[in-house]
C-alpha cells in the first residue's frame, strides 16, 4: 500500500519548504517532492567551479528575506548566519567612478554628493518615504494581495491614490529624470529595475527601482554565511522537525483527479502517491498549468491564457574561481560592496540592452552584476584564493544576431563560450583590471544552461514570469489562479509566479499557506507566532 499524506508539495525551493513548514506545523502530514538531488530550487549553493569554492548557483542577496516574519516565525535564524556588509551596493562606471549606498545614510547621502548635492537631498526624502510606508509594504508582501477591483477602488478612495498609481506605473526614465539630475545616480537606482526585467522606458520600472533601493538602504543587502543554500537547508530542518517527508531525485510527472478534485501525483518513475487533502505547487505556474493539470483538469481557456503568459528577459552567468583576490578599477569601496553594478553612466545604455536583448542580438555591452562572494563571505573560497559570481541580465534566449562582432553561433551551446570570453574581456578592460590573469577556473551559464539545470527558470529567466504591471498582484500569474488557487478545489500555488513575485522573501509560500489555512478552518496565528526570543 502506498504511503498516505495529508498534503503533497511539489518543489523543494524555498517557498515550497515554507509553506510545508507551516502545514507540517498544523498537524498535517506533509510530502515535498523535488526534482533536483537537493532541496533549495533558486537558492542552491554547489561547488561550481573547484572543489571548495562555493557559489550561489540563482540567488545571491539575502535582501527581501529581511523583512520577511517567516524567519522569526519558524525559529530559522539560529540555523544559519547572516554577514552584513557596510556597503549593500555600489554602481562602477568604465571611468573608475563609484558611486555606493552604505547601510548608514549619512554615508550614501555624502557619496551622492559628489555628483549631485540636489540628488543627495532628494535621496533622503525618498528614503523617509520608504521608513513611513514600510510597514504598509511589508503587509501588503505578506498577506493574499486584494483583488484587482478592490484594488483599485484602493487607488481611487485615498486622496494621494491617483498620485500612488500614477507612480506604480511609471517609467525609471520618466521618474529618473523628474527625480534626480546627475546621470550617475539617475543610473544607480534606475539600474535596480532591470533585476526585474524592466527597461528604462517600461511601465512599472520607476516603483520597482525605487522599492529595491530602499529596501537595501534599508536592511542590507546581506549574504548567508557558506551559501543561500543554508536557508533551504534550515527550512528543510524545521519541516522534518514537524513530521514532515522530503524526496529528492523525484520529478512529478502528472497531477491525477478531475476537474473538480485533486487525488494524486504520478511520478516520472510510474509510482502514484495519494493526496489525502491538497497538492501545493511551488513549480511555475506554465508547467503546473499546461503540463502538470493539462486541459482535462484546467478547461482550454485557463491553459490558453497560461500560454501567453510572459516570462521575461533570459540571464546569463559567469562562475569565476581566482587565484587571489581582484581589484575593481573604481577602488577599493567596489570590493566592499556586496555587489556592483557594471555599466555605463546612461539610461540610454539600458535602453540599448533592452533593444538588443529583445530583438534576440547578444548585447555588445550588457548590464552586469559582480557579486564579492568570497570578499564578504571568506568561507566560499579557500584561504588566500577567491570566488565571484557575474549575473549578466537581458540576454536574449534564441540568438539571431551579435552585437559584440566576436559571436557568429546561432545556438547557446555554440556561442556560451565565445560570449563568456567577450565579457570577461569587457570586465577587464573596463572594470577589473586583473581579472583575467587571476582566473583558475570559470564555468558559464546560458540561459539553456539554466532552464537545462531547473525545470522552473523557464527560458532561462529567474522570477517565473516578467514582472509586469498585468501580471502583478492578484493578477499574476493570471487572475484566474491570483489568490494561490487553481480551479481544481484543492490544487495551490506557492512559486514565484505568484504575488509578490520574485526573490527570497518567503511570501508567496507563506501567504499561499494563509489561504489554505482559511480553506481548512485553521487558524493560521496558532503557527505563526515570534517567540519573544526573535523579537
Amino acid at each position: 500500500m502506498p504511503h498516505s499524506y495529508d498534503a503533497i508539495v511539489i518543489g523543494a525551493g524555498h517557498n515550497g519548504l515554507t509553506c510545508a513548514c507551516y502545514l507540517a506545523r498544523a498537524g498535517l502530514k506533509v510530502l515535498v517532492l523535488e526534482q533536483y538531488h537537493t532541496v533549495g530550487g533558486m537558492t542552491v549553493t554547489e561547488e561550481e567551479t573547484l572543489r571548495g569554492f562555493w557559489s550561489d548557483i540563482h540567488a545571491s542577496g539575502y535582501q527581501l528575506a529581511n523583512l520577511s516574519p517567516v524567519p522569526r516565525e519558524l525559529g530559522l535564524l539560529d540555523r544559519y548566519e547572516i554577514i552584513e556588509p557596510d556597503i549593500p551596493f555600489s554602481h562602477a562606471f568604465p571611468t573608475g567612478d563609484i558611486i555606493s549606498v552604505h547601510r548608514d545614510i549619512e554615508k550614501t547621502v555624502a557619496d551622492i554628493a559628489r555628483y549631485s548635492v540636489k540628488d543627495a537631498a532628494t535621496w533622503r526624502v525618498l528614503m523617509n518615504r520608504f521608513l513611513v510606508e514600510k510597514d504598509a509594504i511589508t503587509e501588503a508582501m505578506f498577506s493574499p494581495p486584494p483583488s484587482f477591483p478592490v484594488a483599485a477602488a484602493d487607488f481611487a478612495a485615498s486622496p494621494t491614490g491617483m498620485d500612488a498609481y500614477r507612480f506604480s506605473m511609471q517609467s525609471v526614465r520618466s521618474w529618473a529624470n523628474q527625480t534626480f539630475e546627475a546621470e550617475a545616480t539617475k543610473t544607480l537606482f534606475g539600474s535596480f529595475a532591470t533585476f526585474l526585467g524592466a527597461s528604462p522606458d517600461d511601465a512599472g520600472g520607476a516603483e520597482l527601482g525605487w522599492l529595491f533601493a530602499s529596501v537595501l538602504q534599508n536592511v542590507g543587502n546581506n549574504l548567508v554565511k557558506g551559501g543561500m543554500n543554508r536557508v533551504t537547508l534550515a527550512l528543510a530542518e524545521d519541516l522534518r522537525a514537524h513530521g514532515g517527508e522530503i524526496r529528492t531525485n523525484a520529478l512529478v510527472d502528472k497531477i491525477l483527479g478531475d476537474a473538480k478534485r485533486a487525488t494524486a501525483v504520478r511520478m516520472e518513475s510510474g509510482e502514484e502517491i495519494p493526496a489525502g487533502q491538497l497538492i501545493v505547487s511551488n513549480v511555475d505556474p506554465g508547467h503546473l498549468v499546461i503540463d502538470l493539470l493539462g486541459v482535462g483538469m484546467m478547461g482550454q481557456e485557463i491553459v490558453d491564457k497560461m500560454q501567453r503568459y510572459e516570462w521575461g528577459d533570459s540571464i546569463f552567468v559567469m562562475f569565476v574561481a581566482l587565484e587571489n583576490p581582484i581589484n575593481y578599477k573604481a577602488g577599493p569601496a567596489a570590493r566592499q560592496s556586496a555587489h556592483v553594478h557594471l555599466s555605463e553612466r546612461s539610461l540610454d545604455f539600458f535602453a540599448r540592452i533592452y533593444l538588443q536583448c529583445r530583438a534576440g542580438v547578444l548585447p555588445a555591452a550588457p548590464m552586469i552584476v559582480s557579486w564579492n562572494d568570497s570578499a564578504i563571505d571568506p568561507s566560499r573560497a579557500p584561504a588566500g584564493r577567491a570566488l565571484m559570481k557575474f549575473v549578466i541580465l537581458s540576454v536574449p534566449y534564441v540568438i539571431t544576431g551579435d552585437a559584440t562582432g566576436r559571436v557568429p553561433a546561432r545556438t547557446w551551446d555554440e556561442a556560451r563560450e565565445p560570449y563568456a570570453d567577450y565579457l570577461i574581456d569587457l570586465i577587464t578592460a573596463n572594470y577589473i583590471p586583473d581579472l583575467k590573469a587571476k582566473i583558475l577556473k570559470r564555468v558559464a551559464h546560458s540561459p539553456v544552461d539554466v532552464s537545462r539545470r531547473i525545470i522552473s527558470a523557464v527560458r532561462g529567466t529567474l522570477g517565473q514570469g516578467a514582472f509586469l504591471p498585468y501580471q502583478n498582484g492578484s493578477l499574476r500569474p493570471i487572475p484566474e489562479l491570483g489568490q494561490y488557487k487553481t480551479p481544481v478545489s484543492n490544487v495551490y500555488l506557492c512559486s514565484s509566479g505568484s504575488h509578490p513575485g520574485p526573490g527570497v522573501s518567503m511570501a508567496p509560500g507563506r501567504n499561499a499557506a494563509q489561504v489554505i489555512f482559511s480553506d481548512l478552518r485553521l487558524d493560521f496565528s496558532s503557527v505563526a507566532r515570534i517567540s519573544r526570543r526573535d523579537l
